[in-house]
């Protein structure tokens, strides 16, 4: 009999990927693939070591599943991703339960390493982090089968002062355009019409490969696979944001406009201390360019408040910059000081308090600009796409405005049935601070 398989993927969407290929080798290789954890006979945790809460997160799913042993079938516990890259040796000696801890370089060695365990114990499997994509290595997805993510580079060269990344993720390594076309394809087959393009900076892809950014080039030939209805660009980072890619986005219906472009801060001297290679006044030049050739863009970022040494008035700046911008979505975290980050040696670091204070200031500022563009929208009609029923007469669904599992949701009244992964047409009349409700028009579009 096979052994059931268990796996929790905490953090961003590229370990997610990560996990997802860990789970089509698992597959092939024979394993029982279970969402019950109590059944299972083996649990992965592909874990998060971003920031301080993400690491929390993850010892504490580590701890909570390895009690299975006692109470459940349980009779592996592995840890992957990037918290067991960074602290291995220390998660070795502090949780005697975990059996196998494997990096981000080693996740393709999955099965092998169960194979080993029923022979060694305490097995610690970490490779280089720099290593060369497996175009061959089977994949499994785990998202909603109307959507789907495409990974089209590993690794960082920004090396923010504030991030750990590159130490954990290596150098930034780009696939090339006809493996990701491929893949892209296959996925499609599957029945997959949003398609949503990661990295750590997708602006940056094909620089180290081609010696050129291709970005613009790789989403017209993804454009070109008839099953695709939306592709959407994350982690855009402004600094490579160029008109091209802009110009891109405008002129391919099926590329949502949609901008995820984390600018962290508005003031020269901490974008300066955080290594981010912009300033402010390149910031709105950016900004102003998307909204002059896409009026109907959504712009969503993130920022960091209580960055080390951020005075009263560099948050006063950023405050009135948020409220003069006014970003369609926003993402506020506060600093975590990270050891291994040039940031960490940082003089005048910012006591939590005041950077939560900052923080909660930021949030009701954005809360009351979402709420004034969502009213804005009541009486607009938009393209839905479907992804649960709610109760009688209730599904949600999202507008391309909004990015799975991050941004809001849209309230859709009828009493009609609607297909789960369907495009439609609902009228919006009504409006909460990040959600929207409105009613079905019609039948499915797609």
């Amino acid at each position: 009999m096979s052994l059931k398989v268990a796996l929790e993927s905490l953090g961003c969407s590229k370990n997610l990927v990560d996990a997802e290929i860990m789970l089509g080798i698992l597959k092939n290789e024979g394993y029982s693939l279970t969402s019950d954890f109590s059944q299972a006979d083996v649990i992965i945790v592909n874990t998060c070591g971003f920031i301080e809460p993400a690491k929390e997160e993850s010892i504490n799913a580590v701890l909570e599943f390895a009690q299975y042993k006692d109470k459940g079938n349980l009779k592996i516990l592995i840890m992957t991703g990037c918290l067991a890259q960074r602290y291995s040796n220390e998660l070795k000696k502090e949780i005697p339960e975990i059996d196998a801890i494997i990096g981000t370089g080693s996740y393709s060695k999955i099965a092998q390493v169960i194979q080993r365990l029923s022979k060694e114990k305490n097995i610690i499997e970490i490779d280089e982090i720099n290593f060369v994509y497996d175009e061959t290595l089977p994949r499994y997805l785990s998202t909603p089968n109307y959507m789907a993510y495409l990974k089209i580079a590993e690794g960082c060269d920004n090396h923010c002062t504030y991030c750990i990344i590159p130490k954990l993720r290596g150098k930034y390594r780009s696939r090339k355009v006809e493996d990701l076309i491929k893949e892209a394809k296959n996925i499609a087959k599957q029945g997959v019409k949003e398609l949503v393009i990661i990295a750590q900076d997708t602006t940056r892809y094909g620089i180290d490969l081609y010696k050129e950014k291709k970005l613009s080039y790789l989403l017209k030939e993804l454009c070109k696979i008839e099953e695709l209805n939306w592709i959407r660009v994350m982690y855009s980072y402004p600094e490579a944001l160029n008109e091209e890619i802009i110009n891109t986005i405008k002129e391919n219906k099926k590329i949502c406009s949609y901008f995820d472009i984390p600018i962290q801060h508005c003031s020269d001297r901490i974008l300066k201390l955080m290594n981010r290679r912009t300033t402010k006044k390149d910031i709105i030049q950016k900004i102003n360019l998307i909204r002059k050739n896409i009026p109907n863009a959504v712009l969503r970022t993130s920022i960091i408040v209580g960055f080390p040494s951020e005075t009263e008035d560099e948050f006063n700046e950023l405050k009135d910059f948020i409220q003069e911008v006014k970003f369609d979505r926003l993402g506020v975290f506060a600093y975590s000081k990270e050891e291994g980050t040039a940031a960490a040696k940082l003089e005048n670091q910012i006591h939590d308090d005041i950077k939560e204070k900052r923080r909660e200031e930021l949030l009701l500022i954005q809360q009351k600009i979402s709420l004034e563009k969502n009213k804005s929208k009541i009486g607009n009609i938009y393209e839905v796409l479907v992804e649960e029923k709610l109760e009688e007469n209730i599904y949600i669904g999202r507008t391309y405005q909004d990015a799975y599992e991050i941004d809001g949701a849209v309230y859709i009244n009828t009493n009609k049935n609607i297909k789960i992964g369907s495009f439609v047409n609902v009228k919006i009349n009504g409006a909460l601070e990040y959600d929207l409700m409105g009613v079905l028009l019609d039948e499915p579009t797609k």
